[in-house]
């Protein structure tokens, strides 16, 4: 992406949220990361989410980072559009992150500071300090489960910043969805962040969804979000009921933990998590498979296991 306007008007529809596959000695296994790209857009997803939460970049350094940003984007070569998550403690690493991105024609995802007691004044300028820093403009990234959860007030007075593109949407309460798909769609670009909210948010005019069980079961998800935007309701709400199980697990045994074990059993590259996250013990990783062969054996998931 080349600019803004190229941003918004690309940034919609189903994005693959890409773990970032580790090596038993930590290493970032690039190979592994270039074929999960290529699986998903070759099923035929919208966009993806490089570096996120889920792709563990906390346990990251910067260099890695900016190193992972270059691999993907030459892997990709805009043929989709890619989220590259920008944030950090450290505002100057997300400056630095964030002006990389755009010069990549990614769009740099940013979160709000993780600093205790930051006023929402405080909040409001930090956003519109990074924005101009990247020609693609930058995606907010609402994000409880890591820092701030954003109230819908400010981010209201985000969706005037010259450079915001839309939000990334972790805060899942029905009055808070309801309030930004009404007062902000058509401004920004709405996208729900989990995969538990999947139907609510595009029923009620989000633009797209980001999904971090895609890398384990894309072929379902990706129907699943296809019956959504063709508007049969029903067939999307069957299909996400197939998957419940899983997301049962992955609440019980964590994310991205429970979604790399799937992959690994399906043959993909999910390969090892970072301390302090732990790989998934012997019994769960039977649990997964279980759910795994359950789905396999269901026409409508479209679910091969590897051999």
């Amino acid at each position: 992406m080349k600019d803004i306007e190229e941003s918004h008007a690309r940034l919609k529809g189903i994005f693959n949220i890409t773990v970032t596959p580790f090596t038993a000695d930590g290493a970032i296994d690039k190979a592994g990361i270039a074929r999960s790209v290529e699986r998903v857009i070759g099923l035929g997803y919208d966009g993806l989410l490089i570096g996120g939460t889920y792709g563990e970049f906390p346990v990251m350094d910067a260099a890695e980072r900016a190193d992972l940003f270059r691999h993907v984007m030459d892997v990709v070569a805009d043929r989709v559009p890619v989220m590259l998550c920008s944030a950090d403690s450290d505002p100057r690493v997300v400056r630095d992150l964030t002006v990389l991105a755009g010069d990549l024609g990614g769009l740099p995802m940013v979160t709000a500071p993780y600093v205790s007691e930051i006023t929402d004044e405080q909040i409001v300028a930090f956003f519109k300090d990074m924005a101009p820093l990247s020609k693609t403009g930058i995606l907010v990234y609402n994000a409880p489960g890591i820092g701030i959860t954003l109230s819908p007030d400010v981010l209201e007075r985000l969706a005037d910043t010259p450079g915001a593109v839309g939000i990334k949407q972790g805060d899942l309460s029905v009055a808070a969805i309801d309030r930004i798909a009404n007062r902000l769609g058509g401004r920004l670009r709405l996208f729900c962040a989990s995969d538990l909210a999947f139907l609510g948010p595009m029923m009620a005019g989000f633009d797209g969804i980001s999904s971090t069980n895609s890398c384990a079961l894309p072929e379902l998800i990706l129907d699943t979000y296809r019956a959504l935007e063709r508007g049969d309701a029903a067939t999307a709400r069957d299909l996400h009921k197939l998957w419940y199980d899983f997301r049962a697990l992955a609440r019980r045994h964590g994310q991205p933990q429970t979604t790399k074990a799937a992959m690994n059993l399906r043959g993909f590259d999910g390969g090892s998590v970072r301390l302090p996250l732990r790989d998934v013990p012997a019994e769960a990783k039977a649990e997964i498979a279980a759910v795994l062969k359950t789905l396999a054996g269901l026409p409508e998931a479209k679910l091969k296991l590897a051999a």
